[in-house]
């Protein structure tokens, strides 16, 4: 089963399962999310959540961190099962940055909503996820799953109130990647990188917030993109800020 834990120095979500558990989440992301380019306005959203299929995979080719985790066989139960079995079982382990983290799970709502639509084939007045094509959708469950796991993290890792607020905020009906400049993520993962521990874990809310809103920061770099992407006469998603990320994180 996935999980997701806090890291030590509060800079993302480890996000554990095993080999079975990534492998699905994989192929369920890849799944709901789409072609590329099947949804150009959703084109910045799609790259993101490719990227952390890029370490979900990689996590299941061997090239992650893994950890032990307690499979409930102690030795009583193996005697009366007639077993020779290890206790513990091999967990795959991928890390993700706060900021980051939270526009996935954004995305993902998007996603969901547009492949349910999709598969459907409801018009706008339905409720989707109850069709009889999506109710019991094994990809969509997948999916839903994650993000039931990285709430259940952020419910333990922030205070009540926080989490509150941010439950609403990212839920909010308005709250949409169409479009997005995911520039504005790489700027929020830069500044969460360089705070310290303690400050990381009161910026979530507030990041969260940021994210789901496009505050006039984000309304600011909205229109500096979009200016240079016309000088330059390329697609905005093509620009790169340039900020300095350490190649190794302390997590």
């Amino acid at each position: 089963m996935i999980y997701a834990e806090n890291t030590p120095n509060n800079m993302g979500v480890s996000i554990c399962g095993d080999f079975l558990d990534f492998e699905n989440l994989y192929d369920a992301l890849h799944l709901v999310i789409g072609e590329e380019e099947e949804l150009v306005e959703y084109d910045s959203a799609h790259i993101r959540v490719l990227g952390f299929c890029y370490d979900i995979r990689h996590a299941f080719m061997g090239n992650r961190d893994y950890e032990f985790v307690e499979n409930g066989l102690d030795e009583e139960k193996k005697r009366r099962m007639e077993v020779l079995a290890p206790d513990k079982n091999i967990y795959l382990k991928v890390r993700v940055l706060w900021p980051e983290t939270l526009f996935v799970m954004i995305a993902l709502n998007n996603f969901l909503e547009l492949y349910a639509r999709k598969k459907s084939k409801a018009g706008y007045g339905s409720d989707i996820f109850v069709d009889t094509k999506t109710i019991w959708d094994p990809a969509m469950a997948q999916v839903r799953m994650l993000q039931a796991a990285l709430a259940e993290c952020l419910q333990k890792t922030i205070s009540k109130a926080s989490y509150a607020r941010l439950l609403n905020t990212m839920n909010g009906r308005y709250v949409s990647s169409y479009k997005y400049i995911s520039q504005y993520i790489d700027l929020l993962n830069h500044r969460f990188i360089n705070m310290n521990p303690d400050k990381r874990i009161k910026s979530i809310s507030v990041f969260a917030k940021r994210i789901s809103q496009r505050d006039g920061e984000y309304e600011d770099l909205e229109d500096s993109l979009l200016q240079e992407a016309k000088i330059q006469n390329c697609h905005v998603d093509d620009l790169r800020l340039d900020l300095d990320f350490p190649e190794d994180l302390e997590w």
